[in-house]
């Protein structure tokens, strides 16, 4: 119970990851689902939206109207006082940071208010017309009320909350549409059926407003122990069967309804669990123990226990994105020369295509398709990645040895990152199906493989800047791969990626075990 109350407490998810890279060694294998299960994860859905980047857009959107709003009034009003731009801007900006602060007090920033109809826009109008009410108390005490034009301000204020009012209109209805697509719902998945997990599920369910739809019930127990229907919601299969699933379908959120002391058998799932990209919570509200309130979190209003994070989620999704976007669309535009030259020397050294297209593990383990420059010979070369290349290899061509060496095979990869979205600039190195670490497969010689897996895979990474790249003979040289990828997928930071990027060049002339 000790090492429960220490693994499970809101300052040890540090613990609970040591515990299961020092004990985790399940490797997931495809497995067949049961026809629930299947009929579930089958089903199409559409890209999810975070509610946390949704506020923050709309935030933004609403900041930038109102400061549109009010240049537009001063441009069509006082188009000759050119004088006075300045100090028209500067109130325009006034009023619209007071009314950020504003509406965050009237708590509208929230995906629930977005989807209110008659009681969001009450709190809109109020709060819009209270920063107003201070503005002209201030301009008052101030004795600057002659500095503006009162027919300005009055406009100001009718135009500015006729177009709140239409943005808001228009955000309801599309948060309705995203909504019923399910794009805004945090798809959950809980672990233990009995008393435990059917009190879990109704308490979700008779909160409207929680953003959780529950997408099935997982148990490891046969059905002698626990029953196949849970509160309306019909058990779908094993927790290896969970793992499975949810890299077939998505899962945000995975709620233990298990009692703290059932620890060996928390951990245990844990250890399968931990390798998919998902938040998982242990559900607190039947538990004896009393843990310091900072120790909890809350689903709606079930009391929970933060266990794992999904790594890097909701800004940092963006921030990534743009990062990609951004650097990889300038350094593609910057290796244009590079890959032209590689290109003809290419089609000039062997026979047979320039690029070479080969299958690999993607997020959450998804297969993707990995552009590089052909470097063996057309009749030699490894779709599947059976046997990775050696020294001196003789599939390798002339300008294969060369471009292998200096990693200009892999600049293509910058197509996948800009154009396709599969690969990320920084990120564990996406591995052929069938690479092998001397005769086993990486997933066999590694515990927690597949926890690599959790974010999208990179054309560079943390271990391949400290000399981890190249032929995996031993298991050794894996294991030190995927330690360093898990310690960046722990460590992410925007930073971390730049890092990375500005030492990959001095890393790639000073590794020696690339061939």
């Amino acid at each position: 119970m000790t090492d429960t109350r220490t693994a499970l407490n809101a300052h040890g998810a540090a613990a609970v990851i040591d515990r299961l890279k020092a004990g985790a060694g399940v490797t997931p294998q495809a497995r067949a689902l049961s026809p629930e299960a299947l009929a579930v994860a089958d089903k199409f859905l559409e890209r999810p939206v975070s509610p946390i980047v949704l506020a923050g857009a709309v935030r933004m959107a609403e900041f930038a109207l109102i400061v549109i709003v009010g240049m537009a009034i001063f441009a069509l009003y006082l188009p000759s006082d050119e004088g006075l731009y300045w100090r028209y801007q500067a109130a325009t900006l006034v009023i619209a940071a007071l009314a950020m602060l504003a509406f965050q007090t009237a708590d509208i920033y929230q995906v629930q208010a977005f989807r209110g109809y008659e009681k969001q826009y009450m709190r809109l109008a109020s709060a819009w017309s209270v920063v107003f009410m201070l503005a002209i108390g201030v301009s008052f005490f101030a004795k600057a009320g002659e500095m503006y034009s009162r027919v300005w301000l009055g406009s100001y204020y009718v135009a500015g909350l006729a177009t709140l009012i239409l943005s808001r209109n228009m955000l309801f209805f599309l948060v309705r549409r995203w909504t019923r697509e399910g794009r805004l719902t945090r798809r959950t998945v809980i672990v233990g059926a009995g008393e435990p997990g059917a009190h879990v599920i109704e308490e979700l369910r008779r909160q409207k407003d929680s953003g959780v739809e529950i997408v099935g019930l997982f148990d490891d127990r046969g059905d002698s122990r626990s029953s196949a229907d849970c509160a309306g919601e019909r058990k779908l299969g094993t927790v290896d069967d969970l793992v499975e699933f949810g890299r077939r379908t998505r899962v945000d959120l995975v709620i233990f309804s298990l009692p703290i002391s059932a620890e060996g058998r928390i951990l245990q799932m844990l250890k399968k669990l931990w390798v998919l990209p998902v938040d998982i919570r242990l559900a607190a509200h039947t538990n004896k123990l009393q843990f310091r309130p900072r120790s909890y979190s809350y689903i709606g209003k079930v009391p929970v226990i933060d266990v794992f994070d999904r790594p890097i989620a909701d800004w940092d999704v963006v921030m990534k994105w743009l990062f990609d976007k951004i650097i990889g669309g300038l350094l593609l535009i910057a290796a244009l020369p590079i890959l032209v030259v590689t290109a003809i020397a290419i089609k000039l050294d062997s026979k047979g295509p320039i690029f070479f297209k080969q299958k690999r593990y993607g997020f959450n383990n998804d297969l993707i398709e990995v552009y590089k420059f052909r470097s063996m010979y057309a009749d030699k070369a490894d779709a599947m990645g059976n046997k990775l290349a050696t020294k001196d290899d003789p599939r390798v061509t002339k300008v294969g040895r060369f471009i292998r060496k200096a990693s200009i095979d892999e600049l293509p990869q910058l197509i996948n990152v800009v154009f396709k979205g599969n690969l990320s600039l920084v990120g564990p190195r996406p591995h052929p199906v069938n690479a092998k670490a001397a005769a086993r497969l990486y997933a066999d010689a590694v515990d927690g493989y597949f926890a690599r897996h959790r974010v999208k895979p990179g054309i560079t990474g943390w271990a391949q800047i400290n000399g981890w790249r190249g032929e995996t003979d031993t298991d050794e040289k894996i294991q030190r791969r995927v330690e360093h990828d898990l310690y960046y997928i722990e460590n992410w930071s925007v930073l971390f990626d730049l890092y990375i990027v500005l030492r990959t060049p001095w890393s790639l002339l000073t590794t020696k075990n690339a061939y």
